[in-house]
């Protein structure tokens, strides 16, 4: 198992036996998710499907591109593929640069609103009206390659065509090549969110990221994990000290939000099994967290248990991946 990237910006996880290769969420360009798979030792080409957990950005973004250009199925849950169409419908009618001239009117639109922009809207403004960040400049290279690839195919050619398209349920298991899937529904603000438990060859596997909370259904199928990844998004005082709008900050901290460090220490702490070997922070904030913060709230919680052979702790990055996780 490898993170390639875990953020905001983007997210990216390989799962691999002998036998077949799983790619979950492709939120980074193709370029980028082909580089990073190629620096943790698997062959981009070897990929057998890509699994999809909601349609956000940042775990889509990358999808068409990465599924066409390998040829490889996608595995979405109903509500979700409808979900991530609309999202990809109006990105194909207009380039890149005509989106973000679209942003930057609007910017300028509520900056002149009679009574004077909020602070919130300021600190919206500022960020729109800069240079792209680097969450942009991956929008940028992922817009990049689905042109290339439009200008490569026929005119009417449909741009969410896919090579594959399976449906899955949560709570229902189903198999690719030697891997058992099982998904399950996780508290988040998108259309049919899921997590994972994939389990092979006696490995069992539990992801968990983009959630608000953790409900008794999410807590049951990350018990006897040997791998458990969990989110630990933000700090709640540097959110609530933080650059965020209001609006935003409420939506984080709502429970269809993302879990804070307090939140992910205190299922450590009083609900996790202490079975899995690894522990893996992940979708850590850059603007409301700190890695050494999640590091230690999550050390406190599993203080009676880490040791050399079990609740190992690692920190997912966003910027590259961490080192691959071998049985």
């Amino acid at each position: 198992m490898t993170v390639l990237a875990s953020g905001s910006k983007g997210n990216s996880t390989i799962v691999s036996t002998s036998r077949t290769r799983i790619l979950i969420d492709a939120g980074l360009s193709c370029r980028e998710l082909f580089k990073r798979m190629q620096a943790a030792g698997e062959d981009p080409r070897s990929l057998d499907a890509i699994l999809v957990t909601h349609e956000h950005q940042d775990h889509v973004q990358g999808l068409s591109v990465t599924a066409r250009k390998l040829g490889v199925p996608v595995f979405f849950t109903e509500a979700t593929h409808r979900a991530w169409m609309r999202w990809m419908m109006p990105r194909k009618r207009m380039t890149y640069a005509e989106w973000l001239a679209q942003r930057q009117q609007e910017a300028a639109r509520r900056a002149a609103e009679p009574g004077g922009p909020s602070e919130g809207d300021l600190a919206v403004a500022s960020d729109i009206l800069a240079e792209p960040s680097s969450g942009d400049e991956e929008l940028v290279e992922c817009a990049a390659e689905e042109e290339e690839m439009a200008a490569a195919a026929p005119a009417e050619a449909d741009p969410c065509a896919l090579p594959g398209l399976e449906y899955f349920q949560a709570g229902c298991k189903f198999q690719i090549g030697d891997i058992e899937v099982t998904p399950f529904t996780i508290p988040h603000d998108a259309i049919d969110p899921v997590g994972f438990v994939l389990q092979s060859e006696g490995i069992r596997l539990g992801l968990a990221t983009d959630l608000g909370y953790l409900p008794s259904n999410v807590q049951v199928h990350l018990r006897g994990c040997d791998v458990l990844m969990l989110e630990s998004n933000h700090d709640l005082e540097m959110l609530r000290d933080g650059p965020y709008p209001w609006s935003v900050k409420q939506r984080v901290m709502s429970r269809v939000g993302h879990l804070s460090n307090d939140a992910a220490a205190d299922f450590l702490e009083k609900n996790y099994d202490g079975y899995a070997t690894y522990v893996i922070l992940a979708h850590l904030s850059e603007s409301n967290n700190l890695p050494e913060l999640a590091r230690v709230a999550a050390e406190r919680a599993l203080r009676e248990r880490m040791s050399l052979l079990g609740n190992k702790l690692v920190l997912a990055e966003q910027r590259r991946p961490i080192e691959s996780i071998l049985f």
